[in-house]
């Protein structure tokens, strides 16, 4: 923590924040479009995080011992990027100006992998603030893994995760869900600003945003203070230093999450532009900047002004603040090392992001004597990779034995006053409980993922992926090693009717750049599955479980479940010299495709049946083995999966035939359905007939 004591605020301090002040005005008119205001009138708060208060080191941006910062209002990305600039991250005043354009290191919303400093990618409002609550989830779970007898706040694991909100974050409803867990879950390492200037794009959001925020953060049990610049609407007078103690009070506060209102006027000191809807999110024009210029006491005549002195002043400040909190930082660091034992192995092997050896050997191996849902193949999975690998965990949104997202006798994770007759636990526990919060859930994993320790899931049924898309899509775009498990995968989910049956989900997951789909068709296939999932620590999978019982394959008789870790494999090839008919099938519908491959031997016909849980795994593999798989010289081709069918006209060509259903579901026992619309063996035999006609 920060001593109260050593606030200071010299005029190399307010010159700096000046110069972000221009900068940010500068750079918005330079490519004429983007995001002044709020850059401007924040920029104080901005620098008293970056300049006074965070643990960082610019050398070193992903020090393992830093706190995290997270601007969820991403619009306002200058807000960011000056202050890298000024601590010195990378960013020179040349990167400044290039904002928003090809190529450049400060695109208009900060990109996580893409300049040095960036934490996460927030794009859509909310999920900045949502997801921060999953980092402050991983940091509580890393102590425990590490250093679980040290108090926390006391732990060379233990940081703050700090986070500038504006109103629009605060209006998003995944911030309510991520909010109403946070206070639950009594994070009190997680800090957030929230930038109360009361302007959106619609100006005024008194039109749209009206309740006593502060009350309802309070009511999710969190710790409130407010930060009034404006001192009640009279004279407008920035306080650093009042800011400064609020976020040194929200500290102290060990046991609730802290929001910290900050009114503001955007744009402020702009002469005309300040407290109006424009300038949330248009250039300011010439006349206005030189305007905020000359009441900064600015050169109006030069742009992109900063003066050697301020940026000697700031980085050789950064330079000397990273070197004591480095120093002290590792003495406790070096401590704990000495008695850590296999912590530290442990902690060495998460830093590098590796495996350890031979963990594969964990994986459970499944007969073929039972009928076994690909879910609870999942549980199984889980249950055997527990103790080998600690920095997998997760859980579900409200369907935990639904998910199976359950390890057996491993705590949840939640201070022990919230533990239930059916979950006990503790702060370092290891099952998540989301809640009916399928998109908090999904913020939350990217977050813990982000944090780089450990390996997150959250589960939920397939149908209420939807609910969870603007997470996932981020997720694929940060390349970050989420894994969300959606089961109830089709018209077998049953009685619960077509509100429940996902129908059109896997094509439009499957449309989604940099996300792993995978739809095991069996029991061995389910833990392959998460064998290639785990293995690949560079982007998200959603993993797809079936609730109804599917056989497990006679491996003797079938290929090798490891097939699927190139996407796809020939399970059973044609029993005829030749190959007639390639019959393709994901999840439980490939043992339909089986059945099919005896029918259609009967009349001489040879089928090959080809399983393909992962349509991205096999598209990664090179062309001579997808060629093994599926014969570009075999034009018979017939897909079978119980979903939309359209996305398989690329992969069963021209003379394909699909079996599938593009149309809702219906209230009714699982198998009838299967029946009913015609998602059997006989429909893919006749399709397979109908392929072969066409040639």
């Amino acid at each position: 923590m920060v001593d109260s004591h050593n606030f200071t605020w010299t005029d190399l301090d307010q010159r700096a924040v000046n110069t972000t002040r221009a900068l940010a005005a500068d750079a918005v008119q330079k490519v004429g479009n983007g995001h002044p205001g709020t850059a401007i009138s924040l920029a104080p708060a901005a620098y008293v995080l970056f300049n006074k208060i965070m643990r960082h080191d610019p050398a070193e941006p992903r020090w393992v011992g830093r706190d995290r910062f997270i601007l969820s209002a991403g619009h306002s990305s200058l807000t960011h990027y000056n202050q890298l600039f000024l601590t010195g991250y990378g960013l020179e005043v040349e990167d400044i100006a290039a904002l928003r354009t090809w190529d450049s290191l400060t695109p208009g919303h900060p990109e996580y992998g893409h300049t040095d400093g960036i934490e996460i990618t927030t794009g859509p409002l909310g999920q900045g603030l949502a997801s921060s609550v999953g980092f402050a989830y991983a940091t509580r779970r890393e102590h425990g893994l590490f250093d679980p007898e040290t108090p926390l706040g006391e732990s060379p694991f233990d940081h703050f995760v700090y986070v500038i909100a504006g109103d629009g974050d605060l209006q998003e409803g995944v911030t309510s869900e991520a909010s109403s867990l946070a206070g639950t879950q009594k994070l009190g390492n997680l800090i957030v600003i929230w930038d109360d200037n009361r302007i959106s794009i619609e100006d005024d959001t008194n039109i749209a945003f009206n309740e006593d925020v502060l009350a309802r953060y309070a009511a999710y049990g969190w710790h409130t203070q407010h930060v009034d610049w404006t001192n009640g609407g009279g004279e407008y007078k920035e306080d650093p230093e009042a800011l400064y103690n609020a976020i040194l009070e929200a500290q102290k506060v060990t046991d609730k999450p802290s929001m910290i209102r900050l009114s503001t006027i955007i744009a402020w000191p702009s002469p005309t532009a300040q407290g109006t809807g424009a300038a949330h999110g248009s250039a300011l024009g010439a006349d206005e900047i030189s305007g905020l210029k000359e009441a900064i006491g600015f050169d109006t005549d030069k742009n992109f002004q900063v003066d050697e002195d301020v940026i000697s002043y700031t980085r050789e400040n950064a330079k000397k603040r990273a070197a004591e909190a480095r120093k002290t930082w590792e003495k406790s660091f070096d401590e704990w090392r000495e008695g850590a034992g296999e912590r530290a192995d442990l902690f060495d092997r998460l830093v590098k992001g590796e495996l350890p050896a031979g963990w594969e050997e964990s994986l459970p191996v499944f007969g073929p004597d039972k009928a076994l849902a690909t879910r609870a193949a999942s549980g199984a999975v889980l249950n055997a990779l527990a103790p080998v690998l600690p920095e997998l965990w997760g859980g579900s949104a409200d369907l935990a034995g639904s998910n199976n997202t359950t390890m057996k006798g491993e705590p949840s994770f939640l201070p022990e006053d919230r533990q239930s007759e059916m979950f006990a636990g503790n702060l370092f526990g290891r099952t998540l409980h989301f809640g009916i919060r399928e998109h908090a859930m999904g913020a939350i994993v990217n977050g813990i993922a982000l944090q780089g320790m450990t390996r997150p899931y959250g589960g939920t049924f397939l149908v209420f992926s939807d609910y969870m898309r603007p997470s996932v899509r981020l997720a694929a775009l940060m390349g970050a090693p989420s894994t969300f498990v959606w089961t109830h995968d089709s018209i077998g989910v049953g009685e619960d009717g077509p509100t429940h049956q996902p129908i059109e989900h896997l094509w439009a997951l499957r449309a989604i750049p940099g996300l792993d789909v995978v739809r095991p068709a069996d029991a061995n296939e389910t833990a392959y599955a998460w064998r290639g999932i785990l293995e690949r620590g560079d982007r998200p999978a959603g993993l797809i479980l079936s609730r109804q019982g599917l056989p497990v394959f006679d491996r003797e008789k079938h290929a090798s479940a490891e097939g699927v870790l190139k996407g796809a494999y020939v399970l059973s090839d044609s029993p005829t010299d030749s190959v007639d008919v390639v019959l393709i099938a994901t999840g439980s519908e490939v043992q339909l495709a089986v059945k099919a491959q005896e029918t259609l031997a009967a009349d001489g016909i040879g089928a090959r049946v080809v399983s393909m849980p992962s349509l991205e795994w096999f598209n990664e593999q090179d062309e001579e083995y997808r060629n093994s798989v599926i014969p570009t010289d075999v034009k018979a081709r017939v897909s079978v999966e119980a979903g939309t069918t359209f996305g398989w006209a690329g992969i069963v060509g021209d003379h394909g035939r699909s079996v599938g259903i593009d149309h809702y579901g219906a209230s009714a026992d699982g198998a009838l359905l299967f029946e009913k619309f015609n998602i059997t063996a006989d429909a893919v035999v006749a399709a397979a007939r109908e392929s072969l006609a066409s040639l």
